[in-house]
Formats: C-alpha cells, structure tokens, sequence
C-alpha cells in the first residue's frame, strides 16, 4: 500500500514557527498548503487550493487541519469531486464561525458545512478554546462522523498552548492512519 503524504492546513492567519503544526513540517517532512490569502480567508478559493494539491501527487493525503483548516476540511468534502484522494483527517480546535464574535474576515465561512465526511476523522476540542464553546466543537464533530477526543483546557491548541513539538498529537495521526489503512 502506497504510504500517505500528509497536508497540514493551517488556520487563519496561518501557523507560525512554534505552532505544532510548523514543527511537524520541520521535523516529518509534512506539506503545508500554502494560501494567497491568509487574512482574509475565501472559502472558496481556500478549497480550490485544497484541490489543486491533491491534484499535483498521485498519492493518499492524511488532512492535519487546524482551526479554520477544519471548517475548510468540511467545506471541500462537500464540494470536491477528489475525495477518493484523501484517507482521513485529522481536526484539531474547530473554530465556531457562527459565534456573533466572529472577525468579519471569516464572515464567509458561514454557516459552517456539516455534512458527514466521506473519510475516517478524528476532531480534537479543547476544554476552554476561545474561540469555540466543548458544546460546539462536540457538535461540528458528531456531524462531521467524526471521533471526538475532548481535552482538557489546552487553549486553541496552537503555539500559546505550549504543546511544543505536540508528539500526542503525532501519535492521534498515527492511529488516524491505521483507522484509514483498515
């Protein structure tokens, strides 16, 4: 079986040197989707990003989104006639696009898609996310078909949190993987 790339797709604003997410590229050699537009984010021109890399490689993706990666993995499952391309994903801190608090820079990443992903997922919610009540992520995740792993108060689980290299997370990948292979 031929061994899946992995894609990180990074939220808002993009992920900077200290987010797991940089270090796994360092560290693992993962791709990140790189998009023209990361303060103000286009839905649909992130997912013909989206589509656009699966494209350029024959093989398998795992999907590692963050934040607003999430609501770009639902976005495009909706929509792409690539699917096949993707073996799993990999959510971690869904943000809640529909909160009135919502930057208007993300206003057009509403309402957020539910549609259940054709691709096993796992979804990772923090305990006190800032920017998505336990409630909201439990519920994009149980739409999406996916497995909720609930964490403890981690933040938005990105730099801030302190997760350094995140090998826990690594390690949620992985199991993702063997999910995705069975």
């Amino acid at each position: 079986m031929i061994e899946p790339r992995v894609l990180l797709l990074p939220g808002w604003l993009n992920s900077d040197p200290d987010h797991w997410q940089s270090r796994w590229e360092a560290l693992h050699g993962d791709q990140r989707v790189e998009q023209a537009d990361w303060q103000w984010p286009r839905r649909g021109d992130w997912m013909a990003r989206l589509d656009e890399v699966l494209q350029q490689d024959e093989r398998p993706a795992l999907l590692v989104a963050h934040s607003l990666g999430c609501q770009l993995v639902a976005s495009w499952a909706a929509h792409s006639q690539h699917l096949a391309r993707v073996r799993g994903a990999l959510l971690v801190a869904p943000p809640d696009t529909e909160r009135e608090d919502t930057p208007p820079q993300l206003h057009n990443w509403r309402p957020i898609r539910r549609p259940r992903l054709p691709f096993p997922a796992l979804a990772v919610v923090s305990s006190d996310d800032p920017f998505c009540a336990p409630e909201r992520g439990a519920q994009m995740a149980a739409d999406w078909g996916a497995e909720l792993l609930m964490l403890g108060p981690c933040g938005h689980i990105n730099s801030a949190s302190g997760l350094g290299d995140w090998p826990e997370g690594r390690a949620l990948l992985q199991r993702l993987q063997a999910t995705a292979a069975a």
